[in-house]
Protein backbone atom coordinates (compact mmCIF):
# COMPACT_ATOMS: atom_id res chain seq x y z
CA UNK A 1 0.00 0.00 0.00
CA UNK A 2 1.31 3.70 -0.77
CA UNK A 3 1.78 6.07 1.50
CA UNK A 4 -1.03 9.07 1.01
CA UNK A 5 0.42 12.28 0.89
CA UNK A 6 -2.11 15.38 1.83
CA UNK A 7 -1.19 18.46 0.25
CA UNK A 8 -3.27 20.85 2.08
CA UNK A 9 -3.49 24.48 2.05
CA UNK A 10 -4.92 26.40 4.82
CA UNK A 11 -7.25 28.87 2.43
CA UNK A 12 -8.13 32.47 4.42
CA UNK A 13 -8.27 36.11 3.87
CA UNK A 14 -5.86 37.83 6.35
CA UNK A 15 -7.12 39.35 9.17
CA UNK A 16 -4.15 41.86 9.39
CA UNK A 17 -4.92 43.35 6.17
CA UNK A 18 -8.58 44.11 7.28
CA UNK A 19 -7.46 45.77 10.22
CA UNK A 20 -5.90 47.83 8.26
CA UNK A 21 -8.89 48.78 6.12
CA UNK A 22 -8.44 46.18 3.01
CA UNK A 23 -12.15 46.04 1.21
CA UNK A 24 -12.82 42.52 0.88
CA UNK A 25 -11.75 42.57 -3.18
CA UNK A 26 -8.45 44.02 -2.09
CA UNK A 27 -8.09 40.97 0.88
CA UNK A 28 -9.57 38.58 -1.68
CA UNK A 29 -7.01 39.50 -4.22
CA UNK A 30 -3.83 39.02 -2.31
CA UNK A 31 -4.83 35.79 0.24
CA UNK A 32 -6.95 33.65 -2.00
CA UNK A 33 -6.04 34.81 -5.88
CA UNK A 34 -2.46 35.87 -5.23
CA UNK A 35 -2.80 38.96 -7.46
CA UNK A 36 0.54 40.40 -8.19
CA UNK A 37 1.48 42.60 -11.34
CA UNK A 38 3.50 39.60 -12.31
CA UNK A 39 0.40 37.71 -12.50
CA UNK A 40 -1.33 35.43 -9.86
CA UNK A 41 -0.30 32.54 -7.92
CA UNK A 42 -2.57 31.73 -5.25
CA UNK A 43 -5.03 28.42 -4.77
CA UNK A 44 -5.54 28.72 -8.67
CA UNK A 45 -1.89 28.63 -9.21
CA UNK A 46 -1.55 25.94 -6.96
CA UNK A 47 -4.51 23.80 -8.31
CA UNK A 48 -2.37 24.42 -11.56
CA UNK A 49 0.83 22.37 -10.26
CA UNK A 50 -1.42 19.85 -8.41
CA UNK A 51 -3.43 18.61 -11.86
CA UNK A 52 -0.14 19.25 -13.70
CA UNK A 53 0.93 15.85 -12.10
CA UNK A 54 -2.41 14.11 -11.56
CA UNK A 55 -2.83 14.96 -8.09
CA UNK A 56 -5.71 16.43 -5.73
CA UNK A 57 -5.03 19.20 -2.62
CA UNK A 58 -7.27 19.76 0.24
CA UNK A 59 -8.08 23.20 1.07
CA UNK A 60 -9.50 24.23 4.32
CA UNK A 61 -11.28 26.93 4.11
CA UNK A 62 -12.12 29.09 6.98
CA UNK A 63 -15.59 30.91 6.77
CA UNK A 64 -15.29 33.13 9.48
CA UNK A 65 -14.78 36.39 7.05
CA UNK A 66 -18.24 35.80 5.72
CA UNK A 67 -19.59 37.28 9.52
CA UNK A 68 -17.74 40.79 8.35
CA UNK A 69 -18.02 40.39 4.42
CA UNK A 70 -21.39 38.75 3.71
CA UNK A 71 -20.99 34.51 2.77
CA UNK A 72 -20.92 35.27 -0.91
CA UNK A 73 -16.85 35.70 -0.06
CA UNK A 74 -17.19 31.82 1.44
CA UNK A 75 -18.78 30.81 -2.11
CA UNK A 76 -16.44 32.50 -4.24
CA UNK A 77 -13.91 30.36 -2.45
CA UNK A 78 -15.44 27.50 -2.29
CA UNK A 79 -16.49 27.12 -6.22
CA UNK A 80 -13.41 26.92 -8.17
CA UNK A 81 -12.01 24.48 -5.94
CA UNK A 82 -14.72 22.09 -6.01
CA UNK A 83 -15.57 22.96 -9.63
CA UNK A 84 -11.88 21.63 -10.27
CA UNK A 85 -12.41 18.43 -8.43
CA UNK A 86 -10.19 19.49 -5.61
CA UNK A 87 -11.51 18.90 -1.67
CA UNK A 88 -12.98 21.41 0.82
CA UNK A 89 -12.97 20.80 4.54
CA UNK A 90 -13.18 23.28 7.68
CA UNK A 91 -10.30 26.05 8.93
CA UNK A 92 -11.36 28.65 11.34
CA UNK A 93 -9.90 31.83 12.47
CA UNK A 94 -11.98 32.93 15.59
CA UNK A 95 -10.18 36.56 15.28
CA UNK A 96 -13.27 37.17 12.75
CA UNK A 97 -15.56 36.99 16.11
CA UNK A 98 -13.58 40.69 17.33
CA UNK A 99 -14.89 42.03 13.75
CA UNK A 100 -17.75 41.42 13.04
CA UNK A 101 -21.03 43.45 13.72
CA UNK A 102 -23.00 41.14 15.92
CA UNK A 103 -20.90 38.61 17.31
CA UNK A 104 -23.11 35.38 18.51
CA UNK A 105 -20.69 34.73 21.39
CA UNK A 106 -19.90 38.05 22.99
CA UNK A 107 -18.65 39.16 25.18
CA UNK A 108 -16.28 35.62 24.84
CA UNK A 109 -13.08 36.51 22.52
CA UNK A 110 -9.88 34.87 21.41
CA UNK A 111 -6.79 34.05 19.35
CA UNK A 112 -7.85 30.48 19.19
CA UNK A 113 -10.47 28.25 18.94
CA UNK A 114 -8.78 26.47 22.33
CA UNK A 115 -9.20 30.06 23.66
CA UNK A 116 -13.02 29.44 24.19
CA UNK A 117 -14.68 27.53 26.76
CA UNK A 118 -15.99 23.90 25.48
CA UNK A 119 -19.91 24.84 24.47
CA UNK A 120 -18.42 27.73 22.91
CA UNK A 121 -15.72 26.16 20.77
CA UNK A 122 -19.24 23.84 19.95
CA UNK A 123 -20.88 26.53 19.25
CA UNK A 124 -18.47 28.11 16.89
CA UNK A 125 -17.45 24.77 15.01
CA UNK A 126 -21.53 24.60 14.39
CA UNK A 127 -21.31 28.19 12.93
CA UNK A 128 -18.27 27.77 10.69
CA UNK A 129 -19.59 24.16 9.02
CA UNK A 130 -22.37 25.72 8.53
CA UNK A 131 -21.17 28.62 6.52
CA UNK A 132 -19.00 26.38 4.65
CA UNK A 133 -21.76 24.19 3.43
CA UNK A 134 -23.71 27.24 2.44
CA UNK A 135 -20.91 28.43 0.52
CA UNK A 136 -21.39 25.27 -1.90
CA UNK A 137 -19.16 22.64 0.09
CA UNK A 138 -19.78 19.32 1.01
CA UNK A 139 -20.31 18.55 4.84
CA UNK A 140 -16.82 18.63 6.30
CA UNK A 141 -15.29 15.66 7.70
CA UNK A 142 -12.12 17.07 8.59
CA UNK A 143 -10.49 20.06 10.45
CA UNK A 144 -7.56 22.26 11.37
CA UNK A 145 -7.73 24.85 13.66
CA UNK A 146 -6.44 28.65 12.82
CA UNK A 147 -2.80 29.06 14.18
CA UNK A 148 -3.22 25.09 15.45
CA UNK A 149 -4.68 26.79 18.34
CA UNK A 150 -6.99 23.65 19.26
CA UNK A 151 -7.57 21.56 22.28
CA UNK A 152 -9.08 18.24 23.36
CA UNK A 153 -11.90 20.07 23.66
CA UNK A 154 -11.65 21.02 20.31
CA UNK A 155 -11.69 17.69 19.62
CA UNK A 156 -14.52 16.64 21.48
CA UNK A 157 -16.52 19.01 19.96
CA UNK A 158 -15.88 18.09 16.40
CA UNK A 159 -16.20 14.57 16.92
CA UNK A 160 -19.98 15.83 17.91
CA UNK A 161 -20.38 17.24 15.29
CA UNK A 162 -19.21 14.34 13.14
CA UNK A 163 -16.34 15.38 11.91
CA UNK A 164 -14.35 12.65 12.24
CA UNK A 165 -10.80 14.03 11.28
CA UNK A 166 -8.24 16.52 12.91
CA UNK A 167 -5.37 17.58 11.60
CA UNK A 168 -4.66 20.88 14.13
CA UNK A 169 -1.94 19.25 16.05
CA UNK A 170 1.59 20.49 14.89
CA UNK A 171 4.00 18.58 17.10
CA UNK A 172 6.59 22.49 16.76
CA UNK A 173 3.22 23.97 18.21
CA UNK A 174 2.77 21.82 21.65
CA UNK A 175 3.03 23.80 24.62
CA UNK A 176 2.19 27.24 23.20
CA UNK A 177 -0.76 27.36 20.49
CA UNK A 178 -1.61 24.01 20.16
CA UNK A 179 -2.46 22.72 23.20
CA UNK A 180 -3.75 18.90 22.02
CA UNK A 181 -2.79 16.34 24.96
CA UNK A 182 -1.02 14.10 22.43
CA UNK A 183 2.97 13.11 22.63
CA UNK A 184 5.66 15.59 20.34
CA UNK A 185 6.68 12.03 19.16
CA UNK A 186 3.08 11.31 17.53
CA UNK A 187 3.35 10.78 13.57
CA UNK A 188 0.49 8.04 12.82
CA UNK A 189 -3.03 8.82 12.66
CA UNK A 190 -3.94 8.09 16.36
CA UNK A 191 -7.76 7.73 17.73
CA UNK A 192 -8.20 10.63 19.92
CA UNK A 193 -11.29 12.67 21.93
CA UNK A 194 -13.66 11.00 19.52
CA UNK A 195 -11.68 11.87 16.26
CA UNK A 196 -8.84 10.68 14.03
CA UNK A 197 -5.67 12.78 14.89
CA UNK A 198 -3.52 13.34 11.60
CA UNK A 199 -0.39 15.22 12.72
CA UNK A 200 1.31 17.56 10.42
CA UNK A 201 4.37 15.53 9.34
CA UNK A 202 7.68 16.85 10.89
CA UNK A 203 11.31 16.08 10.90
CA UNK A 204 14.38 16.28 12.93
CA UNK A 205 16.58 19.20 11.32
CA UNK A 206 19.32 19.33 14.05
CA UNK A 207 19.24 17.44 17.04
CA UNK A 208 16.22 18.04 19.42
CA UNK A 209 14.66 20.30 16.90
CA UNK A 210 11.25 19.47 14.71
CA UNK A 211 10.26 21.62 12.08
CA UNK A 212 6.78 21.31 10.13
CA UNK A 213 6.90 19.89 6.82
CA UNK A 214 5.01 23.20 5.65
CA UNK A 215 6.54 24.26 1.97
CA UNK A 216 7.70 27.57 3.24
CA UNK A 217 9.85 25.86 5.89
CA UNK A 218 11.68 22.99 4.31
CA UNK A 219 13.91 22.71 1.32
CA UNK A 220 13.01 20.47 -1.50
CA UNK A 221 16.07 18.13 -0.07
CA UNK A 222 14.60 18.12 2.91
CA UNK A 223 11.02 17.66 1.86
CA UNK A 224 11.95 14.62 -0.72
CA UNK A 225 13.49 13.03 2.28
CA UNK A 226 10.87 13.17 4.30
CA UNK A 227 8.53 11.96 1.98
CA UNK A 228 11.79 9.26 0.64
CA UNK A 229 11.62 8.00 4.34
CA UNK A 230 7.86 7.79 5.21
CA UNK A 231 7.42 5.38 2.05
CA UNK A 232 10.91 3.82 3.36
CA UNK A 233 9.05 2.78 6.66
CA UNK A 234 5.38 2.13 5.35
CA UNK A 235 4.06 5.32 6.90
CA UNK A 236 0.42 5.38 6.13
CA UNK A 237 0.04 9.34 5.50
CA UNK A 238 2.23 12.11 5.26
CA UNK A 239 0.47 15.49 5.75
CA UNK A 240 2.39 18.99 4.00
CA UNK A 241 0.72 22.46 5.05
CA UNK A 242 0.83 25.61 2.93
CA UNK A 243 -1.41 28.43 2.57
CA UNK A 244 -3.50 30.50 -0.31
CA UNK A 245 -0.83 33.44 -0.24
CA UNK A 246 2.15 31.23 0.83
CA UNK A 247 3.58 31.96 -2.82
CA UNK A 248 4.34 35.18 -2.50
CA UNK A 249 6.49 38.01 -0.50
CA UNK A 250 5.42 38.42 2.73
CA UNK A 251 4.13 41.68 1.71
CA UNK A 252 1.62 39.72 -0.88
CA UNK A 253 3.88 42.33 -3.50
CA UNK A 254 5.64 39.54 -5.66
CA UNK A 255 5.92 36.17 -6.71
CA UNK A 256 8.57 34.09 -4.06
CA UNK A 257 9.55 31.89 -7.15
CA UNK A 258 11.65 29.86 -4.48
CA UNK A 259 8.82 28.80 -2.84
CA UNK A 260 7.01 27.88 -6.41
CA UNK A 261 10.22 25.95 -7.56
CA UNK A 262 9.60 23.84 -4.26
CA UNK A 263 5.89 23.45 -4.48
CA UNK A 264 6.66 22.88 -8.15
CA UNK A 265 8.81 19.94 -7.26
CA UNK A 266 6.87 18.36 -3.92
CA UNK A 267 3.96 17.48 -6.60
CA UNK A 268 6.51 15.91 -9.23
CA UNK A 269 7.98 13.90 -6.46
CA UNK A 270 4.91 12.83 -5.26
CA UNK A 271 3.29 11.86 -8.92
CA UNK A 272 6.87 10.07 -9.87
CA UNK A 273 7.86 8.13 -6.68
CA UNK A 274 6.05 4.59 -7.09
CA UNK A 275 5.28 4.49 -3.57
CA UNK A 276 3.29 7.71 -2.59
CA UNK A 277 -0.06 8.64 -3.78
CA UNK A 278 -2.34 11.88 -3.31
CA UNK A 279 -4.40 11.78 -0.41
CA UNK A 280 -7.55 13.43 0.45
CA UNK A 281 -9.95 12.74 2.92
CA UNK A 282 -13.06 11.10 1.17
CA UNK A 283 -10.34 8.65 -0.18
CA UNK A 284 -8.42 8.02 3.20
CA UNK A 285 -6.81 4.55 3.30
CA UNK A 286 -6.33 2.97 6.82
CA UNK A 287 -2.91 3.17 8.95
CA UNK A 288 -0.63 0.48 8.43
CA UNK A 289 0.92 -1.72 10.70
CA UNK A 290 3.75 -1.04 13.10
CA UNK A 291 5.47 2.54 14.42
CA UNK A 292 6.60 5.19 13.01
CA UNK A 293 9.80 7.11 13.67
CA UNK A 294 10.93 11.09 12.53
CA UNK A 295 13.41 11.22 9.92
CA UNK A 296 17.03 12.17 11.87
CA UNK A 297 18.77 15.17 11.08
CA UNK A 298 21.16 15.80 8.65
CA UNK A 299 23.10 19.27 9.24
CA UNK A 300 24.32 19.15 5.70
CA UNK A 301 20.68 18.66 4.14
CA UNK A 302 19.70 21.74 6.99
CA UNK A 303 22.76 23.98 6.12
CA UNK A 304 21.66 24.48 2.49
CA UNK A 305 17.91 25.19 3.58
CA UNK A 306 19.55 28.09 5.68
CA UNK A 307 21.72 29.07 2.55
CA UNK A 308 18.60 28.92 0.12
CA UNK A 309 16.44 30.99 2.69
CA UNK A 310 19.25 33.74 2.91
CA UNK A 311 19.03 34.15 -0.95
CA UNK A 312 15.20 34.44 -1.40
CA UNK A 313 15.28 36.74 1.21
CA UNK A 314 17.84 39.53 -0.66
CA UNK A 315 16.09 38.20 -4.11
CA UNK A 316 11.97 38.15 -3.00
CA UNK A 317 11.54 40.28 0.12
CA UNK A 318 12.37 43.49 -1.27
CA UNK A 319 10.99 45.90 -2.37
Amino acid sequence: MATQVFISCDTELSALLYQRGASARANYDASITGRTTAGDYGIGWQMDRLEAHGLKGVFFVDPMPALVHGRQIVTDIVGPILSRGHEVQLHVHTEWLDFAPTNPFAPLSGHSIADFPADAQKGILALARDLVVDGGAPTPTAFRAGNYGADDNTLHALAGLGIIWDTSLNPVYLGSECRISLPRETINATPHCGVTELPVSTLYDRPGHLRPAQVCALSSREMFALLDHAARTKQAHVMIVCHSFEMLSRDRQRPNRLVMDRYEALCAHVSQHAALESGVFSEVKPSLAGPAAHLPPNLLRTGWRYVEQVWAQARYERA
